[in-house]
């Protein structure tokens, strides 16, 4: 965990220990202060966000909503869909159409059979004119003569041919009762048709209306098929479209997402803040009264002043021997004149006789202004 020193020299201990502990609460506070101010600000930039990101997330969702509703049925969840029902039409399409040609076989068929039926009665029905009816009235009425003169009226010659006389003066009476509308005539006459002739009419009625429906069904499906057919060719473009919409949708609802998430914590961590509950600034080491003075460190001065001649002391030292150009060796004299070395002779005093070394050389007497040095010589 980062932290800092707070110092404050002074010469009095006791202010400086009062100076410390009421600088160090002052730190306190405004840190309080100021983590609290931070939390709050940020608190309400991210509402403001949260807010942005509402209307957006809003009109992506009204985007989308409008979008589905202009393309329902078209989207590229309902595509399986859309083939399973563009079937289901095709096979309905197929039994409408064989329904309607059956139909319409069948009313051909029974459109030739009533032809015949009306052929056959309106064959029989010819002889029901008034000329006719009268001729039939006549010879029933002699016939009915005859048979009186021979037999009784109980005889079932003389009661059937009675019948016939009442029959046949019943559809004189109809025929002289006739409206003068031809429509009334029509029905009338229809009335009295056979009930073959009636059935096949029925038939043929039923299957007029068979047909009617068939024919509506086929083009109800036929249209039905089509716009399922448009539907799926245009899948490709509308499905590129819906993606757009999709992405844009998921991108500004994870965006208020994050930004409510963050509005939480945020919210959380200014009201733990205000409870002085968070993180907070600690003093860990209260400014205590000093038993000593911290400056000046007499035994850091005492040892900084004896390292510091120590290295004064060496630093004048190798600056001397830098310095220095006697002429002490035989390499020294090489280097001093750039000559080569011809001889060497021994250093002597004049105040001392020669003597030899150890070795067998010999020391000679000679005039100098130096000191006479065991084992010095002079090379030339």
């Amino acid at each position: 965990m980062p932290g800092f020193y707070v110092n404050f020299s002074s010469s009095s201990p006791r202010r400086a220990q009062q100076i410390c502990n009421e600088l160090t609460g002052l730190l306190v506070e405004e840190n309080l202060r100021t983590r609290s101010q931070v939390a709050q600000g940020t608190t309400d930039f991210l509402g403001r966000q949260l807010d942005d990101a509402k209307r957006a997330l809003d009109e992506q969702d009204a985007k989308l909503a409008n979008f589905k509703r202009q393309y329902m049925g078209q989207l590229p969840g309902d595509a399986e869909n859309n083939g399973r029902i563009l079937m289901s039409m095709n096979s309905q399409l197929d039994a409408t159409t064989q329904t309607l040609n059956r139909a319409q076989q069948d009313k051909a068929y029974t459109e030739s059979l009533l032809a015949q039926q009306l052929s056959a009665w309106k064959s029989s029905q010819s002889s029901t004119n008034p000329q006719t009816l009268d001729q039939q009235l006549n010879a029933l009425q002699t016939q009915l003569l005859q048979l009186q003169s021979r037999y009784t009226d109980d005889h079932p010659d003389v009661i059937k041919t009675k019948a016939d006389i009442k029959e046949v003066k019943k559809k004189i009476a109809e025929i002289n009762n006739a409206p003068s509308d031809p429509s009334e005539a029509t029905q009338k006459a229809s009335a009295s048709e056979p009930p073959e002739i009636r059935q096949l009419r029925l038939q043929i009625h039923q299957y007029e209306n068979v047909i009617a429906q068939a024919t509506g069904d086929q083009k109800r499906l036929q249209s039905q098929i089509q716009v399922y057919q448009n539907r799926t060719a245009m899948s490709p473009g509308i499905e590129e479209q819906y993606k757009l919409l999709t992405r844009d949708y998921d991108n500004a609802q994870n965006l208020y997402r994050d930004l409510l998430t963050k509005k939480s914590s945020s919210e959380l961590a200014a009201n733990m803040e205000s409870q002085q509950q968070g993180e907070q600034m600690h003093v860990l080491n209260p400014a205590g009264l000093p038993s000593d003075p911290s400056f000046p460190n007499r035994p850091l001065f005492a040892g900084g002043g004896l390292a510091a001649g120590l290295a004064l002391g060496i630093a004048i030292a190798i600056w001397l021997e830098i310095r220095d150009r006697s002429i002490r060796t035989e390499k020294d004299a090489a280097v001093a004149m750039d000559l080569p070395l011809l001889v060497s002779v021994p250093w002597v005093s004049e105040d001392e006789p020669a003597m030899a070394n150890g070795n067998g050389t010999r020391h000679f007497w000679g005039r100098g202004n130096g000191v006479a040095r065991n084992g010095e010589k002079i090379e030339v």
